[in-house]
């Protein structure tokens, strides 16, 4: 089992498992201030090369496979497109954030025990559309395959308010929408996963039955148009997370998507010069629904495995 990273300098770079091309991840994007410019994690692929992810959808042009994207920073917004606001609904203001590549600070791959990782860390700056400094922050992805059918993916983040005043990061709910707590670590998946399964602990149902529910972990599984086949996506929350475990923002009825959503309903305020720091596993596996728990075990193994013991990501 070998892991390869060809990187595209200055652009993006692609962690390869043989010939499938796992991932690709976009450091630099050419997106439009509107869509809140940010790297994101796609094409996203399974080890037996099906795609599950999608990019820039005509109903939500900012989805751009996973990315760590968040439309409530103080008066910010670094999702992409309109900002609700109470009593108005969704107006698009003059108010979508870049999150700014610096510097690589980490690029190759290792070898732990039997295992090839992949490893990516880079430092960030969070810019407002005024051209204010808000964040920096310090990222980290890690690749490895976890067996024949599964391979896992870790995000860690750590952002540091570098504004001389708090700011709260919070959602639509936070603001005064009902059930539209999104925000955090955001996965689109295919047209062919609407309709699809979510998992937890607890059993199956639709975005409408879970959204909102607090779950250590939760799963999509989703079939593709032109293989008979399906796919598995699980997330899970690493028990140091701020509000742990989280509410979950997920759809399957409209589209298919996936967000542990750490401030779904109780914003996290960062005082001047705090960090915040979230780390999380993403599971991408051939399998069905039934397998989501033996999924989520192996990525929870692999957060423990993998936490950081200097605090900081990368």
């Amino acid at each position: 089992m070998t892991l390869e990273i060809v990187h595209e300098v200055g652009t993006a770079l692609t962690v390869r498992d043989a010939d499938v091309e796992l991932f690709r991840y976009t450091y630099v994007p050419d997106s439009p201030q509107l869509e809140s410019p940010k790297p994101y994690v796609h094409p996203i692929r399974t080890r037996a090369g099906r795609l599950v992810s999608l990019f820039r959808p005509w109903d939500h042009v900012w989805h751009k496979g996973i990315a760590w994207s968040l439309p409530v920073v103080g008066d910010e917004n670094f999702w992409g497109g309109p900002t609700y606001v109470h009593g108005r609904f969704y107006v698009q203001l003059d108010n979508d954030g870049t999150q700014r590549h610096r510097d690589l600070t980490r690029l190759g791959v290792e070898v732990d025990g039997a295992h090839a990782v992949a490893r990516v860390s880079h430092d960030l700056e969070w810019i407002a559309q005024s051209g204010a400094r808000m964040f920096t922050e310090q990222r980290a992805l890690t690749a490895r395959v976890v067996d024949e059918t599964c391979w896992a993916l870790t995000f860690e983040t750590a952002m540091t308010n570098v504004t001389g005043a708090p700011v709260a990061i919070g959602s639509p709910t936070t603001r005064g929408r009902e059930n539209a707590g999104y925000g955090g670590l955001f996965w689109r998946g295919p047209r062919s996963f609407t309709g699809g399964v979510l998992v937890t602990s607890e059993g199956t149902g639709t975005g409408t039955d879970m959204r909102g529910q607090r779950h250590e972990w939760m799963a999509f599984a989703g079939r593709h148009d032109d293989v008979d086949a399906s796919s598995l996506i699980v997330m899970v929350d690493a028990a140091e997370n701020p509000h742990h475990p989280p509410q979950w923002f997920a759809r399957s009825e409209e589209f298919a998507c996936l967000n542990p959503a750490p401030f779904f309903s109780e914003e996290v305020v960062v005082a001047p010069g705090e960090t915040v720091r979230f780390r999380y596993g993403v599971g991408i596996a051939d399998a069905d629904a039934d397998a989501a728990g033996r999924v989520a075990d192996a990525v929870r193994h692999v957060l423990v495995r993998s936490a950081p013991r200097g605090g900081a990501a990368g």
